[in-house]
């Protein structure tokens, strides 16, 4: 099995490339990287979607230093593209994101690209925080904007299967808070992101206009649902 190894040009100071991404100044081999991420943060990171290759591709035209480090993207012979995320969804292939026959992957810019390596080497780690304290969606997200960063997004299959894996306990509510909001006539994420990835169940019509239920949460079915603001759940910060 061939693991990937993420090549970028950043500062080596910069020891979180986001709330989301943090870079480990650890060295280990991609095995280890995955068991560490998984103890103390979620999974290897993702670079799944069009938002996180930005956020990736501008901090690299702010920095001024090469070093490598384990994403958590690897070869798998079972996945329809041949490759998959760690997090469990197979790894779309794109014009951006294309795969050669060496297993290689390249971001087509000179800044950052992706390419097979066997050796130790530090790592990035997806960072979700599932606070199991109830609150309604607008204490959730005060809490998490004054003690970590701000309600989650979920950009992708690969964030959306992270984050669920991270609520498969009986002691988490059937439903989670995410970033997720209707306000004006649409939903957005409030950190900001642009919604480029929809999880709504199939058919469900109830959150197209919602008249109370203008909160996203995130099912332990896997699925996005509009609930009442006020209503008192656990909730994914990061």
């Amino acid at each position: 099995m061939e693991r990937i190894l993420f090549t970028a040009l950043i500062l080596i100071s910069v020891s979180s490339l986001s709330a989301k991404h943090v870079f480990i100044h650890f060295f280990k081999t991609w095995p280890d990287a995955q068991a560490y991420c998984r103890k103390h943060h979620t999974d290897l990171s993702p670079i799944s979607n069009e938002v996180e290759y930005q956020m990736f591709r501008r901090l690299f035209f702010e920095s001024s230093f090469w070093f490598e480090g384990w994403i958590g993207l690897y070869f798998n012979e079972k996945s329809p593209t041949k490759w998959s995320w760690s997090g469990g969804a197979n790894a779309t292939k794109t014009d951006r994101f294309s795969f050669d026959s060496h297993g290689r992957y390249t971001a087509g810019h000179k800044n950052g690209f992706y390419h097979t390596y066997r050796q130790d080497a530090r790592f990035f780690c997806f960072n979700l925080m599932v606070d199991e304290v109830k609150k309604t969606w607008e204490e959730a997200l005060e809490h998490c904007r004054e003690t970590h960063t701000d309600l989650t997004s979920l950009n992708s299959e690969t964030e959306r299967l992270l984050a669920l894996s991270e609520i498969q306990h009986d002691r988490i509510t059937e439903r989670v808070w995410i970033g997720l909001r209707f306000l004006g006539d649409h939903w957005l994420w409030v950190n900001g992101d642009p919604l480029v990835y929809e999880a709504w169940p199939e058919g469900d019509q109830e959150h197209q206009c919602p008249l109370r239920k203008r909160c996203g949460a995130l099912t332990k079915e896997g699925h996005w649902e509009n609930w009442d603001c006020e209503e008192k759940l656990h909730f994914i910060c990061y």
